[in-house]
């Protein structure tokens, strides 16, 4: 019996491109392949063991005779590659349509508006790197006092503000005005709060960004888990990305390791239910970034917590580790990209060894996890809970 899952997305490790990549301009991208053969190999050892090698399709991690988890990987059933997409289809929502997205900046009269309700004029209004954009205006930002309003390949609206000029309750503030603005025919999927500090020259961004998603638009994998009783406990942007429905408890993180360190700490608090983490930094701070250097030093750094997370597991635990979408680091451009994500279960009850092959959906996962939390179940996706855990209605 599973008592406990934890669900560790590694956000935007793709493991190549999906069949239909060509939609999305994306033939060729694999992100832990082209990681691999851009920085001359990757030392993944504890994922290795699991299995992620024996992934059809992974060549940049050697094959493992005997692997300690059950593997496969997962189709994206969802038209999309952004993270509001992912992550909905992983907790077993369909998004049939794609979120709504700006390339050429907001309109004029959602500009008016905001500016008008902020009481402030605002800077930019154009698709751009995040880093780069504070970079370019971020010492008239400074002096004018006027926010930097920016885009992407993604449905987002990001407010981009130095601490010290708009202080982080009022950035916040104006992420609610804007999330109020974009519904209805401006929908989109994400509003972003992107606060920075610093000089003109050497600007960071800071950990209190924040997220202001849409609402998943019918209950998910966690609403079932929750209204099952179970805790259900987001750490990372789990809560921002859900817009904090069918969550109990939620923890935001300031890196990748310190959601490893608010995962363990969650795990001695609730010995049942969800635990649903998300490391970021593989996404914000690599791929977005083109940095396949620093994208493969983080994975191999989180791939060295991998026995810790083991060690504290108890063996009513399930450990699935997947992706929500790929972010291929020597890709043109700055987007996302289109890619199989991989799956790996692991635990004293899996049965090692067992390929879970190809899912047609990211919702397999959300179906495995009401299947064997014994919730209801969303029905998107097929579980492959009877394939991994030996014996289990016995």
């Amino acid at each position: 019996m599973i008592n406990r899952i934890l669900l560790l997305i590694l956000d935007s490790v793709g493991i190549g491109a999906l069949p239909d990549a060509d939609q999305f301009n994306d033939i060729g991208a694999d992100t832990l392949g082209n990681i691999a053969k851009a920085t001359g190999g990757i030392h993944l050892p504890n994922l290795r063991k699991a299995g992620l090698g024996n992934i059809e399709g992974v060549d940049a991690i050697e094959e493992i005779h005997q692997p300690t988890g059950a593997f496969g990987r997962a189709a994206q059933l969802s038209m999309g590659k952004d993270t509001t997409t992912g992550h909905w289809e992983i907790a077993g929502l369909h998004t049939e349509k794609p979120f709504q997205t700006f390339p050429e900046g907001f309109p004029r009269e959602v500009m008016d508006l905001f500016e008008e309700r902020i009481g402030r004029k605002s800077l930019g209004n154009y698709a751009a790197s995040g880093t780069a954009i504070i970079e370019e205006l971020g010492q008239e930002h400074m002096e004018s006092g006027s926010p930097i309003v920016y885009t992407s390949a993604d449905s987002v609206f990001q407010i981009a503000a130095h601490e010290e000029i708009i202080p982080i309750e009022e950035l916040y503030r104006m992420c609610e005005i804007a999330r109020e603005i974009m519904m209805g025919d401006f929908a989109l999927a994400r509003i972003i709060a992107r606060p920075f500090i610093g000089e003109p020259g050497s600007f960071t961004r800071t950990h209190r960004r924040k997220d202001y998603s849409l609402a998943p638009p019918s209950p998910t994998m966690l609403d079932h888990c929750k209204d099952a009783g179970h805790p259900v406990v987001a750490v990372g942007k789990i809560e921002d990305i859900f817009n904090g429905k069918g969550i109990t408890h939620a923890v935001h993180t300031e890196s990748n390791m310190d959601g490893v360190d608010q995962m363990l700490n969650m795990m001695q608090e609730h010995s049942t239910g969800l635990i649903f983490t998300n490391l970021v930094d593989f996404d914000m701070k690599y791929g977005h970034r083109r940095d396949p250097v620093g994208y493969r030093k983080a994975l191999e750094e989180a791939d060295q917590r991998i026995p810790e997370i083991l060690e504290a597991m108890k063996p009513e635990d399930l450990l699935l580790i997947t992706a929500d979408h790929g972010n291929d680091p020597t890709f043109e451009g700055t987007d996302h990209t289109r890619e199989y994500v991989p799956i790996l279960a692991l635990g004293e009850a899996v049965t090692a060894g067992v390929d879970i092959g190809t899912r047609k959906s990211f919702a397999d996962i959300a179906s495995t996890i009401a299947d064997l939390l014994k919730t209801k179940d969303t029905k998107i996706g097929i579980s492959f809970a009877d394939q991994i855990i030996a014996n289990r209605r016995g």
